[in-house]
């Protein structure tokens, strides 16, 4: 079965409830990565984003939002950025 067409899309949103904003960032690192605190990217279907808005639905107050931003691949390689890396690994840590 050949793949449906992907897009990439920037993911932001604005959750005033603390548990709530903790299950949609936990939802949306299932679908894509952390890029700011409340931003995020992925390379999603159309289904994969009806599937995430199904869901997400459930941790959304009136007031908040949740905004999917579609970026052409063309837009999407030029992108710029200052400071630390979107993809950069997270600092390991040792306990002794």
């Amino acid at each position: 079965m050949p793949r449906a067409p992907r897009t990439h899309y920037i993911i932001a949103y604005d959750v005033t409830d603390d548990a709530n904003r903790t299950r949609l960032s936990k939802l949306l690192l299932d679908y894509g990565e952390r890029v700011q605190k409340s931003v995020f990217e992925a390379d999603l279907d159309a289904e994969d984003v009806k599937e995430i808005l199904k869901r997400a639905a459930n941790y959304l107050a009136h007031d908040d939002s949740l905004r999917f931003y579609p970026q052409c691949r063309t837009c999407a390689n030029r992108v710029q950025s200052l400071g630390r890396p979107a993809n950069a690994a997270a600092p390991t840590i040792w306990i002794v």
